[in-house]
């Protein structure tokens, strides 16, 4: 049993996406189906890092960050804040995050090149935040977006030689696809709001970063996965059942995810 516990696949796979397929069941009752990608991802930490947040390493930074933003999130939906004044306020606010995840590294950097280091994580974050924001009125294009986000996030982490950060990243994918087979199986639209959005794109950003900052993932391989909120914007077809508008819009996010997987590969490790 705990041999299985501890398989990868069983942790960044197999447990966030039936914990999250059963969030958004429930929840979903309650306008509150959004959730369900955080607890999928909750459960991913746990069971890598369990419930210790010292000493108080970059991993354990983004995952406070995540559910800090999950609990914003929530605020903003109850309030009804979906301006975009709000969503570049969000990735301002979330861009300074990013430098607080990473200052052990930086604060080692002489100020140039500190400047130079904290552009990636703080771009990445905020505008992914931006964009993603923007779809939160949209349960399929935002739990589309996720799944390419989180997927594209944790596979071109792992290219980048940082297995744990591909993990984290594969589980919001898994989160998001789980979301994404509620409305399908249900042929109805759930909700998806800031406490999908927010958690999602802070997390997917900031471990895309950390693979860079951190690890080995080069700088223009993370460019592509800011597309992807992008991307799901593109036409999807409006009538017939919700899986068919589900499939197209995730195509659409996985098209930029292999982009970043493509680089990473191919020219993107340094």
């Amino acid at each position: 049993m705990q041999e299985w516990l501890s398989h990868p696949a069983f942790q960044g796979g197999i447990a966030p996406f039936a914990a999250a397929l059963v969030a958004a069941l429930v929840l979903r009752r309650f306008n509150l189906a959004g959730l369900a990608l955080i607890v999928g991802f909750g459960v991913t930490a746990y069971l890598l890092n369990g419930v210790t947040f010292e000493p108080l390493t970059a991993i354990r930074k983004i995952i406070l960050a995540s559910v800090a933003a999950a609990a914003a999130g929530v605020a903003i939906d109850a309030l009804g804040r979906a301006s975009r004044a709000a969503g570049i306020a969000l990735a301002v606010a979330f861009g300074a995050v990013a430098v607080w995840v990473f200052w052990s590294v930086l604060a080692q950097k002489a100020p140039l090149q500190a400047v130079q280091f904290a552009l990636v994580p703080v771009l990445a974050v905020a505008v992914t935040v931006a964009l993603t924001h923007a779809l939160r009125e949209d349960p399929v294009r935002a739990g589309a977006a996720g799944l390419g986000l989180g997927l594209g996030a944790g596979v071109a982490a792992i290219l980048g030689a940082s297995a744990v950060y591909g993990l984290y990243g594969i589980a919001l994918g898994a989160g998001a696809g789980a979301f994404l087979l509620v409305q399908m199986l249900l042929n109805r639209r759930t909700t998806a709001g800031a406490a999908l959005t927010l958690p999602l794109a802070v997390a997917a950003a900031l471990f895309a970063a950390g693979a860079v900052v951190l690890a080995s993932l080069a700088w223009y391989a993370v460019v592509p996965l800011v597309l992807v909120p992008l991307a799901v914007r593109l036409p999807v077809p409006q009538r017939g059942r919700v899986w068919v508008p589900t499939v197209v819009a995730s195509v659409y996010a996985l098209a930029p995810a292999a982009l970043s997987w493509a680089i990473a590969w191919r020219f993107g490790l340094e």
